[in-house]
């Protein structure tokens, strides 16, 4: 399913398609992803509602040990407690960081009641190396019957769980438009 020559997942605009519908292409399999609403950029910033493209390792993830068992993988994964949060001020110094809630600075809740975090990878994207307003909170989640992502790549459940035992430290999400 995925490309385990390079470990690469392709993601790419679907032809004929609005700017937020996508295809993940693992291996042979194309599966249909969502995108941000303003679909894949290059020039990522803070609340453009942008795909980032370029090459990200996919780093750690989290899940809803509520609502999923722990999905096998080799990404190391820890379930999220109501407390979990992500800081999204860029003028923060946890920009772009897991954080504890309350947190008094803007963020997004972890636990969500739309599914959306039921499972959530986080991308290297902005994070090894962070830039302030390059972007934060680029996931790779699952759909939640939602047109469009605020800027991450997601997919339904059935296709996540099919695609997490291939997934392992090293597994890169190639974004092109």
């Amino acid at each position: 399913m995925i490309d385990h020559t390079h470990n690469t997942l392709k993601i790419r605009r679907k032809p004929g398609e609005g700017p937020s519908s996508g295809l993940l292409l693992a291996g042979n399999a194309a599966i249909p992803c969502l995108l941000g609403k303003s679909g894949i950029s290059p020039n990522k910033h803070e609340g453009d509602g942008a795909t980032p493209s370029g090459r990200y390792e996919l780093l750690f993830g989290f899940y809803r040990a509520d609502r999923v068992s722990p999905p096998p993988t080799r990404l190391p994964l820890q379930a999220l407690t109501p407390f979990d949060g992500w800081c999204d001020d860029p003028a923060h110094p946890a920009y772009n960081r897991p954080v504890d809630l309350p947190f008094a600075a803007s963020h997004e809740k972890m636990w969500r009641d739309d599914g959306l975090y039921d499972i959530c990878l986080v991308m290297d994207h902005n994070f090894s190396r962070r830039s302030r307003n390059r972007g934060s909170a680029v996931f790779f989640h699952l759909t939640a019957g939602k047109p469009y992502t605020a800027g991450c790549v997601a997919i339904s459940r059935k296709a996540m769980m099919k695609l997490l035992p291939r997934l392992k430290t090293g597994t890169v999400m190639d974004i092109r438009p």
